[in-house]
């Protein structure tokens, strides 16, 4: 049996990331704020939201790297694990797409977002984790295994990487005038929501194959 030290620590380390996330997402709403009264103070708050949100990501890996090779994985870090990553990865994207990162013309337009992130992407990112969760509540509740396949853990490296160079690339105004820079930020985002819509139809077929040889 493993010792306590191994046992709780990377139970430890979600809840840790879950801190982190409440520090980040505080970070970035004095960062949006501040923005309206002064540029320079905006970008340092943001670049710590930076910092924060890529912490918070790298004890999303040492936590589940530890409970793998100490073979301490729990039903508490099961639940908690995703949920954590959840809260993270959707509440930044959620402020990605926030009116103050839109891009007014003079007439008052808005005609784009410094973080290349708009409501509608929120939206479809937010409702495909609903339905993979769905799916996954019903085929677990028949007692079979439904955890994340490549799809899935791709998708969230993904995420995971286009939201901090998004923020990363929206308060630092060098990198948001450069083309190339400006540029890599709108192809994640776009990469991102594009394999998080298709992520779910494997879920699907493999859910459907599965509900299928199983009796009600």
């Amino acid at each position: 049996m493993a010792d306590p030290v191994r046992r709780n620590l990377p139970n430890l380390l979600t809840m840790l990331r879950l801190v982190i996330a409440m520090a980040f997402f505080a970070t970035m709403s004095v960062s949006v704020l501040r923005g309206v009264e002064l540029e320079a103070s905006r970008q340092l708050w943001g670049n710590i939201a930076v910092a924060l949100f890529l912490i918070a990501a790298a004890t999303d890996a040492l936590d589940g790297y530890l409970a793998r090779r100490w073979s301490v994985v729990s039903d508490f870090g099961r639940i908690m694990d995703p949920f954590c990553d959840k809260v993270l990865v959707l509440g930044t994207f959620a402020y990605l797409a926030s009116p103050h990162f839109a891009e007014i013309n003079a007439s008052g337009q808005v005609i784009g977002m410094t973080t290349g992130v708009w409501a509608w992407m929120v939206v479809l990112i937010i409702s495909r984790e609903l339905l993979v969760t769905s799916i996954r509540g019903v085929v677990e509740s028949r007692g079979i295994a439904f955890g994340a396949d490549w799809w899935g853990k791709s998708k969230m490296i993904l995420q995971s990487i286009a939201a901090p160079y998004s923020l990363f690339v929206a308060v630092n105004p060098w990198f948001l005038n450069a083309p190339f820079w400006s540029g890599l930020q709108i192809l994640l985002i776009w990469a991102t929501v594009i394999i998080t819509a298709l992520s779910v139809i494997p879920y699907l077929v493999r859910a459907r194959k599965l509900l299928g040889t199983t009796p009600e």
